[in-house]
């Protein structure tokens, strides 16, 4: 009987505190500032659509190159280990330095690599943003240790415990005579939606391709990638914890993208660090609008020969005026009912999709949570405040997420995500908001459930020390009233 309400009485002052935070969120709602230190300092638990290359600042990028005195091009900003011609215009950096112009060009590479400064004029916010990356691969690719641990460390600081990051693709030797063969196949296939005889056509490259004996670059990068990387860094401690995506990328031709996916459902069924897989690039570019029931057909055929592996994917982050309007009802379903996704990236499009009612209840049901990114669809798409879908995902109990996408190239970090949210959306009520920060472990594909559920009681115990430090403060500022 004590026991009982010992219970009672614990449950009673932790709903007690809830209610006296849910309150002052209330209070802060129309304040960013007040906003920003309350949600600076709430537990986030995980970031699930978070980009590792897009999500280092590019200040850090930049520090590199100028580290390791690579080449630039004066005109066109280009970076390069070694000069690539006679041309005038390619100098080190270390004699823009003695010129006194360094300073400059750091600035120009900050506007280059990143939205910051954006003018809205100029460049297209979706083509900006996606043209950063190929810039600044020559750091990215070469510096990966140091942008793990820049992201790990912002993270802790920022009260975020578990990150989910697509970290690579598969590298492996180009099979130009299977692409040669089997693309044709593909075109006419794709034109004829059928899918049985898809199936079948992947089924043949997939003998063809392990033939080549593939297999070992999966093999390779799971070990001398992903491994190597995670424990030399001892990137998992009591504060924190990483795992990784890998993926295909959806504007090649269709055989690459097929092999290319097929290493990374390989590579994830056979390391616990790589939890998941997923398809990159912009989802409106010719080739992938053209191939995008093609890619769906591939995931299941993937899903069939490893079943264990779970997949997320960018689908619907399209919007009116993108596209034309008939693209805009089919992508999300397509992943969803095609693909067998397990999670969905964006999903902006879901008011256009055709039963959009019918497919949200169907993502309740299985339990298909869909990644919202709130900053990134507004500097891409224009897409915010009540033009955004997250409230219809709340009305039809999907499960969410919150996430930053790429913080570094959009200059925004995942405290900022939940200002955005709270300040837009009244509708989410601080008991939402919580259950949406659960969701980023329940939903996240860890596989060791050792390792989530350590995950969790961090969440819980975060929880309890930041609604006391509310409450505090609240009646500390009271008593000095």
């Amino acid at each position: 009987m004590r026991k009982c309400l010992t219970l009672f009485l614990v449950f009673f002052l932790f709903q007690a505190h809830a209610q006296s935070v849910s309150n002052y969120l209330e209070k802060i709602r129309s304040n960013p500032a007040k906003l920003t230190a309350f949600f600076s300092q709430m537990p986030k638990g995980g970031d699930l659509h978070h980009h590792y290359s897009g999500s280092v600042y590019a200040e850090s990028f930049i520090d590199y190159i100028i580290k390791k005195d690579y080449f630039i091009n004066r005109e066109t900003l280009e970076i390069a280990e070694k000069k690539p011609s006679n041309d005038k215009n390619w100098t080190k950096f270390s004699s823009l330095e003695k010129d006194g112009q360094s300073g400059e060009y750091k600035f120009r590479l900050l506007k280059k690599w990143s939205v910051k400064d954006y003018d809205n004029v100029s460049i297209p916010s979706d083509k900006q943003f996606f043209e950063t990356f190929q810039n600044f691969d020559i750091a990215s690719e070469k510096d990966l240790d140091s942008g793990l641990l820049e992201i790990k460390n912002r993270a802790v600081k920022e009260h975020v415990s578990y990150i989910e990051t697509m970290l690579a693709s598969v590298k492996c030797e180009r099979t130009d005579d299977l692409s040669l063969q089997f693309d044709p196949k593909f075109h006419t296939v794709l034109l004829q939606k059928d899918e049985r005889h898809c199936q079948a056509l992947l089924d043949t490259l997939y003998g063809q391709l392990m033939k080549k004996n593939i297999i070992a670059c999966a093999d390779n990068f799971s070990v001398n990638t992903i491994n190597k990387l995670h424990n030399s860094l001892h990137i998992d401690d009591d504060s924190f914890v990483m795992r990784y995506q890998t993926y295909t990328v959806r504007i090649l031709e269709a055989s690459e993208v097929f092999k290319r996916l097929l290493l990374a459902f390989d590579a994830a069924s056979k390391n616990p660090l790589i939890v998941g897989v997923n398809i990159l690039s912009p989802e409106n570019n010719d080739v992938a609008m053209r191939d995008y029931w093609l890619h769906m057909q591939m995931f299941n055929y993937c899903h069939k020969k490893y079943p264990a592996v779970k997949y997320t994917m960018h689908a619907g982050e399209l919007t009116l005026g993108l596209v034309k309007p008939e693209e805009l009802t089919w992508h999300i379903s397509s992943a969803v009912y095609d693909a067998g996704a397990s999670r969905i990236g964006h999903g902006v499009d879901m008011p256009y999709e055709a039963n959009s009612y019918a497919l949200m209840n169907y993502m309740r049901e299985k339990g298909i949570a869909v990644e919202i990114n709130l900053f990134s669809n507004e500097f891409i798409l224009k897409v915010k405040g009540n033009r955004h879908p997250v409230t219809l995902y709340n009305e039809f109990n999907v499960p969410i997420v919150i996430s930053s996408d790429d913080a570094g190239v959009l200059r925004t970090n995942l405290t900022d995500q939940y200002v955005l949210l709270a300040g837009r959306y009244p509708e989410f009520t601080y008991d939402d908001i919580k259950k949406i920060i659960y969701n980023s472990i329940n939903y996240s594909f860890i596989k060791e459930p050792a390792v989530k559920k350590k995950l969790l009681v961090k969440l819980d115990r975060d929880f309890t020390a930041f609604e006391k430090l509310i409450i505090n403060t609240q009646h500390t500022k009271k008593n000095n009233h």
